[in-house]
């Protein structure tokens, strides 16, 4: 579906038979290719986000905002010199991310949407392009400014001055760089075409948004730029102005917005240009025009596979209207000849464009060049009188254009080669993929042999059909396609899956769960009896049923005030809460929301030591008891520091923003640096248990075994008898008063969920770091609704009776997951490339990155945030029903003696009743994780199916194409995540297993 175009190899050269007839009798000038060329210097000045507005200049706003008419020396020039210079609204094609963009404005071609995944991981550009071109004609080129350029063109540069681009809160690194080159470069002469990549204005866009004061100082620093840089200028040198795309209202780009798309484009010779004056309202150009131009005007061929359509009124010269339409005709015409030639060979090799559509286009192109040479040997002929030459030269112009555009209307339509029968293939494996989750989850009870043989046996068959197609592609010698071969190989053995199950399991399927009476009738045994709750208890249980579904439509509604707009809903406002307090402007405002913030995180972490403390987890002096303690109150005091000078950096000055600088990278650290020793002490030792041993004889309390187990088996059992002999200890010296106990056990009952507890706060403390100040109440809502879930989940199981303890019904899970879901969007995301939180690749770093590894983590941290918890947590849907074991006293039983009764009475056992039936309980976990994995892989297919139907929707790389990338890659954060939350949960069964057998031994 995502699959780039095809790029071909070949290049332009100066003896490409591109000239018409007619024009071959004349000579070129020297250093000219194909057409006389006009400047023997260019100078590119791209300001990154220089948006149409920001460079038009309304005399009438009385009160213009912050970016506009700021760049003033544009205007004057319009207006004094109308033959020398011109505004031109420059639209660029989407995804509008920068490195798509200087592909575009350098090869003349269409980037595809899959490009954008390799923005910040930049590749050499192998397809023709203006700098090629240049540097074979023996040009200089010189290069400053944003390091992407490095990655696309390596070694094409005569000189280059390369500053790092990636940190968005750095301002002025870049420009102030290249403004130490550039006049100096400029008056050395040793250059035939400069390139400078200004950066200021797209960074302020991104950390402020445009309509900040600090955008109003950034354009005036350019304007003055620009006037210094004309007055250094000489009568050969063409100098251009261009945005590489624009910004939204909040200062993103990457979609395909109005505003995104709309740059500006300023073009101006100290000799005349145009042989008019400007327009009305200025023209609009496609950023692909820019290179046919640049390279005619220069006396360069034109890039093999430009697609776009040179600007004629710059070759108009200064003679009179027929000398320069048959100077645009000439350029025209070879502009055309060069885009025939890019589409027949293109033709030759993919097969996505249209036939009838090429031979319409080839129509078009054959009657122009036939009636251009016609109209040629006319005008030497002096057949034509001059109105009759110049409305045919007109029409002629006109059917020019028609082809050009048309040609270049055909390749954007048809420009992603899709496979349909690969995209069935995908659907059709996610779909089985999913099919064998919901089985697997149904067979998770089923014997372990079969169990394992089920899985075993077919995934020996699919690396068996990997390694026969490996070698069917090696022998064949058509290079070995590694996405086939796994999904191949992925097929066979699900195929492998089914069959055997198919095969051992129907039979066992209709049986299993009945038995032959003692009648000879087949029947469905007993359940086990449910207990059921008293009438006023049942009122109870309701009424706080009804009570915590409140709770959680409260929770909902306010998380839907973070929200993030889309662009396709023009009357959307953003939520206030998304932008950083940095950018208030209201000291008390921002002072009040700080202290808000800060307090709701103390309020987290009051709220998890008190929950832990009423089970009993914080009673031992463990290393992670105290870290708990201790190390979660200075993990918000770094927070909370860090919140402070991050948003009150760009206020401060002198030696005290040395000061900021460093506390800005040093607070986040100590944030890592703390979570870091947290999570490690947690998987070290995860048992927040205290025991209390206080037996006066040395005597082993393990009564049912003598001595030490001898088999696993026996072991197994002994565990959940030495927490009931502990119970009946503790009960029987409670009841005969001032007994001696034998050993107390505090937090035992909760010490799975103790340890997810930690670990998620520990998680959310870096996840909050990784975002704004103010976003950290969408994640208390995001506790609180888990909590409330959770609750409800134990409550409606409490009144439905606890027939399948040890199974997570499936609403659970599904309301678990769309909870996931609904906090992607209620953290200030949204499934496009405009709405990604770039500024959390910096949180703790002030220069560059020397990989783009560390900020792919932190980026995708911060946008898949919602999905890390709940993937994390997914085993509390398992544990926490234990955990809030319902008092016996209130379940309604039936009448017994009162000697039964008392040898009924017992204490909780709470999660230690999972350790009854070690074998339900491993079962439970993965039975849980599989039909996680179920509900993931629905969402994940239904935005495949979307993306696959509606491929050729005018909406499909705005829409479904983001969402498509973005749920794949949530599906890819969540699994992992699960199987993280999953290894923790055994990870403390083992410890509980050691603890068991160490106090045994004692």
């Amino acid at each position: 579906f995502l699959l780039t175009r095809i790029e071909l190899a070949s290049s332009s050269s100066c003896s490409d038979p591109f000239v018409p007839p007619s024009w071959e009798r004349q000579s070129l000038p020297p250093g000219s290719c194909w057409a006389p060329q006009r400047f023997s210097k260019a100078v590119l000045v791209i300001i990154d986000a220089l948006r149409f507005e920001f460079a038009h200049f309304n005399p009438a706003k009385a009160s213009p905002r912050p970016y506009e008419n700021k760049l003033s020396f544009l205007h004057h020039l319009v207006t004094s010199q109308p033959r020398h210079a011109r505004l031109y609204r420059f639209r660029a094609d989407p995804p509008t991310a920068t490195m798509q963009r200087i592909k575009g404005l350098t090869t003349g071609s269409l980037p595809t949407f899959i490009d954008v995944g390799s923005n910040f991981a930049t590749y050499a550009i192998q397809e023709d392009n203006l700098l090629a071109q240049l540097v074979q004609n023996g040009r200089r080129v010189i290069f400053m400014g944003d390091d992407t350029w490095e990655g696309l063109f390596p070694k094409k540069f005569f000189r280059s001055y390369f500053f790092p681009s990636f940190n968005v809160k750095d301002l002025h690194t870049v420009d102030d760089g290249i403004l130490q080159h550039l006049y100096p470069t400029v008056d050395s002469g040793e250059w035939d075409m400069l390139i400078a990549h200004f950066l200021g204005v797209d960074h302020c866009g991104h950390k402020h948004g445009p309509d900040h004061a600090e955008m109003a100082k950034k354009l005036t620093q350019m304007n003055e730029m620009l006037r210094s840089l004309v007055e250094h200028l000489g009568n050969d040198t063409l100098l251009l102005v261009a945005g590489d795309h624009g910004m939204t209202e909040t200062g993103d780009h990457g979609g395909d917005s109005e505003k995104e798309v709309n740059a500006a484009l300023f073009v101006y010779s100290k000799t005349p240009l145009f042989g008019t004056g400007p327009p009305e309202e200025p023209e609009a150009v496609a950023q692909v025009n820019l290179v046919p131009t640049v390279a005619l005007l220069l006396g360069v061929p034109i890039p093999y596979s430009n697609i776009g359509e040179v600007m004629a009124e710059l070759f108009s010269g200064d003679g009179d209207a027929v000398s320069a339409a048959l100077q645009q005709l000439l350029v025209y015409h070879i502009n055309a000849k060069q885009v025939d030639r890019f589409l027949h060979a293109y033709s030759l090799v993919a097969q996505d464009l249209p036939a009838e559509q090429l031979q319409r286009l080839q129509d078009l192109f054959s009657g122009a060049v036939e009636e251009h040479a016609q109209l040629l040997a006319q005008v030497q002929g002096l057949t034509l009188v001059p109105p009759e030459l110049e409305s045919r030269l007109g029409s002629l112009i006109g059917r020019f254009q028609l082809y050009l555009r048309e040609a270049r209307a055909v390749c954007t339509q048809s420009w992603a080669r899709f496979h349909p029968l690969r995209m069935v293939g995908g659907c059709t494996l996610i779909a089985a993929s999913c099919l064998l989750c919901y089985m697997a989850s149904e067979l998770a009870t089923a014997s372990d042999s079969f169990y394992r043989s089920c899985l075993l046996y077919p995934l020996l068959w699919g690396l068996v059909v990997a390694v026969l197609l490996g070698l069917a592609y090696a022998f064949t010698q058509n290079g070995l396609d590694l996405l086939l071969v796994s999904s191949w190989a992925a097929a066979a053995s699900q195929l492998g899956f089914f069959w055997y199950w198919w095969g051992r399991h129907p039979k066992r399927a209709r049986l299993a769960g009945r038995k032959l009476h003692w009648d000879g009738r087949l029947t469905v045994p007993e359940g086990p009896k449910q207990q059921l709750l008293g009438f006023s208890s049942y009122r109870r249980e309701i009424w706080y049923l009804l009570c915590l579904v409140a709770m959680l439509l409260v929770c909902v509604r306010l998380s839907g005030f973070f929200h993030q707009c889309r662009e396709e809903i023009p009357q959307c406002r953003p939520s206030l809460f998304l932008s950083p307090l940095a950018s208030l402007r209201n000291t008390r405002a921002k002072n009040l929301f700080y202290l808000l913030c800060v307090a709701l995180l103390a309020g987290l972490v009051c709220a998890v030591r008190s929950w832990l403390r009423h089970y009993g987890n914080l009673n031992s002096s463990d290393p992670l008891v105290l870290f708990v303690r201790w190390g979660f109150p200075l993990v918000v005091l770094c927070i909370a520091c860090y919140w402070a000078v991050a948003s009150s950096a760009d206020d401060s000055l002198g030696k005290l923003q040395e000061l900021v600088q460093v506390a800005v990278v040093a607070f986040p650290w100590a944030v890592y640096g703390l979570a870091s020793v947290g999570l490690l002490l947690l998987l070290c030792n995860p048992m927040t248990v205290f025991a209390k041993d206080t037996r006066e004889s040395a005597g082993s309390i393990v009564t049912p075994y003598l001595g030490v187990p001898s088999s696993e088996v026996d072991f197994l059992h002994v565990i959940p008898q030495i927490y009931r002999r502990m119970q009946e200890s503790q009960k029987s010296c409670l009841e005969r008063g001032g007994c001696k106990a034998t050993v107390a056990a505090y937090g035992l009952g909760s010490v799975y969920s103790a340890a997810l507890v930690i670990a998620l706060t520990l998680l959310g403390f870096l996840l909050m770091l990784l975002h704004s100040e103010r976003l950290s109440l969408a994640f208390l809502l995001l506790f609180l609704e888990a909590f409330v879930l959770l609750h409800i989940h134990t409550r409606a199981r409490g009144l439905a009776g606890d027939a399948e303890p040890f199974s997570v019904p499936w609403y659970a899970v599904i309301s678990w997951l769309l909870a996931a879901s609904q906090f992607f969007y209620s953290t200030g995301h949204q499934p496009i490339f405009p709405a990604i939180h770039w500024n959390a690749a910096f949180v703790g770093f002030h220069l560059d990155h020397s990989t783009n590894l560390l900020p792919a983590v932190l980026v995708g941290a911060n946008t898949f945030a919602s999905h890390i918890l709940f993937a994390v947590s997914c085993p509390l849907l398992l544990l926490w029903p234990f955990v809030c074991e319902m008092p016996s006293s209130q379940r309604k039983k039936p009448k017994k003696e009162p000697r039964e009764e008392l040898q009924e009475v017992e204490e909780h056992m709470m999660e230690m009743r999972l350790r009854e039936s070690p074998e339900k309980f491993s079962t439970a976990l993965l039975q849980l994780g599989l039909k996680y994995l179920f509900v993931l892989g629905t969402q994940l297919l239904a935005c495949v199916c979307a993306a696959m139907i509606l491929r050729r929707h005018l909406m499909v790389w705005k829409v479904f194409a983001p969402k498509f990338l973005f749920e794949s890659l949530g599906f890819v954060v969540s699994s992992i995540c699960l199987l993280l939350g999953i290894s923790l949960v055994m990870r403390v069964d083992c410890a509980v297993s050691t603890w068991f057998s160490q106090l045994q031994l004692r």
